[in-house]
């Protein structure tokens, strides 16, 4: 019984480590990641979201993304004029 308690259990990593993840660079985005995450969230989405409203989009200059599972790139208003 001793033995079985006693005996190392296999160490499991959920990913294999590789030298590239040493490199200084590699390091700073590690902690920069968080950061850019964030702001993503906190600060871009509400502004994407004010600013492509149906009612500001004119004043803002934002126009529709492109669909990328259709060929015609902007579809609506600027799209019926050609």
């Amino acid at each position: 019984m001793i033995a079985v308690v006693g005996a190392p259990a296999s160490a499991e990593a959920h990913d294999a480590y590789d030298d590239s993840e040493s490199n200084p660079l590699r390091l700073v985005a590690y902690l920069l990641h968080p950061v850019g995450f964030a702001t993503e969230w906190l600060v871009m989405r509400p502004i994407h979201f004010a600013v492509s409203q149906p009612q500001l989009e004119r004043v803002f200059g934002h126009v529709p993304h492109e669909d990328p599972f259709s060929s015609d790139p902007y579809r609506g208003e600027e799209s019926d004029l050609y």
